[in-house]
């Protein structure tokens, strides 16, 4: 009798049941929600691995089921995964839509350094009403970037996200390029985190101004207080361009009627 062959003996291992699931939290800028769950063998598993979530999602606002969110793993502890921003992006039907005929889209690279050390590169994304030479597109580029790069290197990692998410640093942009063309939108189309701190990062502290400056700052920039005028016998007396009349004794008065008689 044939010997059966050794594969068919070969019991086949279920790599599932030896996989654990782990929690996902986003960063305590976002409140740390648990975004969902992700099987894994072990923790060294989930150091390099990532997860994407729309700020709907975390939110709840409808308005931004467009922006996609990206967080990466960095720290594990016991079956919870907390998780940084490394970026974001604007879905592809989104984009789409408010390129159109007879406008131009402009878009852009910038990097940035934050007040905390995080260099960030984001691509503002700029759409016109009508069609624009290529001198207004460098004149736009030229705005965006020195003003993305002014407001992200006096705010931390956390205020450059909040500002993405809710279009204020957009709003930024539109209203310091209306002046060449009138916009029809204007959106952070995406950003990535290019390097973290280096080790020993240190935050420049913003420079204290003493107290005695501001006071007299304060002071200078006080409206001088109007003093009254002082109240002389001469200031007080009704002024009259009229001579005052002469006072007339009762006498007087019987003696000349008594001549009219």
């Amino acid at each position: 009798m044939a010997d059966k062959p050794k594969s068919a003996s070969r019991k086949v291992k279920d790599k599932w049941k030896e996989k654990s699931w782990f929690k996902i939290y986003a960063p305590e800028m976002f409140n740390s929600i648990e975004l969902g769950e992700t099987p894994a063998v072990s923790q060294d598993e989930l150091n390099q691995r990532t997860t994407e979530a729309t700020v709907q999602d975390i939110t709840g606002d409808f308005s931004k089921m467009h922006i996609k969110l990206r967080f990466k793993a960095n720290s594990i502890k016991g079956n919870e995964v907390h998780t940084q921003f490394i970026g974001h992006d604007l879905t592809n039907d989104y984009v789409r839509r408010l390129t159109r005929r007879k406008r131009t889209k402009t878009e852009h690279v910038v990097d940035a350094v934050t007040k905390d050390g995080f260099t960030i590169r984001l691509k503002p994304m700029v759409v016109t009403e009508r069609r624009i030479q290529s001198a207004q597109e460098t004149s736009i580029r030229n705005i965006a970037t020195n003003l993305v790069r002014s407001r992200v290197s006096g705010m931390m990692l956390g205020e450059v996200v909040k500002s993405i998410v809710s279009g204020d640093m957009a709003k930024e942009i539109a209203n310091s390029t209306k002046i060449i063309i009138p916009m029809k939108k204007v959106e952070i189309r995406r950003s990535e985190i290019v390097a973290f701190p280096p080790e020993g990062f240190v935050m420049p502290e913003t420079p204290a101004v003493p107290e005695q400056s501001v006071q007299e700052e304060t002071e200078a920039q006080a409206p001088e207080p109007v003093s009254a005028p002082s109240a002389s016998p001469e200031s007080t007396a009704p002024a009259s361009s009229q001579p005052a009349e002469e006072e007339i004794s009762p006498e007087e008065i019987i003696d000349n009627s008594q001549h009219r008689e």
